[in-house]
């Protein structure tokens, strides 16, 4: 996906490793229409995603380095935008109050952007987890269960 409205056109998959495309990659969830009209899935995917990425390392997951690895929610309409800064708020004030330590930093870099084009990545990098199970991999759970609210 490309955050950047001045990023590369149709770039190949080695462009997109180099980190000057402007390019982005990432998991591309397509919701029913259905669970598009329900806030609540969207809000559930946005706190199961924090649960198994790093959020708080800019441009890094891991040991992938660059500004293709760069922690991203892109969203297609203005419900889900809402929805994203609010997950994210209510996962830095978790953060900043120590009920999650799990992550590498203090901060959420999570950049909340409007959805754009969406390009597969190449045979070779489908089902990537699959077909190397014992392969280098950043996205674990770093906890199970989201925090409770204070009340």
């Amino acid at each position: 996906m490309n955050p950047d409205p001045n990023g590369m056109k149709n770039p190949s998959y080695r462009e997109v490793c180099s980190g000057r495309t402007g390019h982005v990659e990432v998991l591309n969830v397509e919701l029913t229409e259905e669970a598009s009209k329900t806030p609540e899935i969207f809000e559930d995917l946005m706190r199961f995603f924090y649960t198994f990425h790093d959020p708080t390392t800019l441009n890094a997951q891991g040991n992938d380095r660059g500004t293709q690895y760069g922690s991203l929610v892109f969203c297609s309409s203005a419900e889900q935008t809402a929805i994203a800064e609010k997950v994210k708020a209510e996962l830095q004030g978790h953060i900043d109050s120590r009920a999650i330590k799990t992550y590498k930093k203090k901060t959420v870099e999570t950049a909340i952007v409007d959805y754009t084009a969406f390009h597969p990545a190449n045979d070779e990098h489908q089902e990537y987890l699959a077909k190397n199970p014992l392969g280098y991999c950043n996205h674990r759970f770093r906890f199970q269960d989201w925090p409770k609210a204070e009340l």
